[in-house]
């Protein structure tokens, strides 16, 4: 991983949502579907996958980095920087 470049976003997850996807920001915060149910990590992991596809970087770099448990979550992504990360999941 790139040492020092992370980006943060707080992302809230609807697991057992039917599909994957990506809703959209509202008020700074990046809403979520998964299918996965929140199971043994199984929604968190199809977050970090989906956040990883849409953005271009390998899932491995896409964490959550506080809320395992929550439906109110924070996401970090190393090796990129907050604005390009904003701008790869608007698009």
């Amino acid at each position: 991983m790139t040492e020092g470049k992370s980006a943060r976003i707080e992302v809230r997850l609807r697991p057992g949502g039917g599909r994957d996807e990506l809703l959209g920001l509202r008020g700074g915060v990046l809403q979520a579907r998964v299918s996965a149910p929140p199971v043994d990590g199984r929604a968190n992991r199809a977050l970090c996958r989906l956040i990883a596809k849409r953005i271009g970087v390998a899932q491995s770099r896409v964490e959550v980095a506080r809320g395992e448990k929550s439906r109110n979550k924070v996401v970090r992504v190393q090796g990129i920087e907050s604005r390009a990360l904003l701008e790869a999941l608007a698009s």
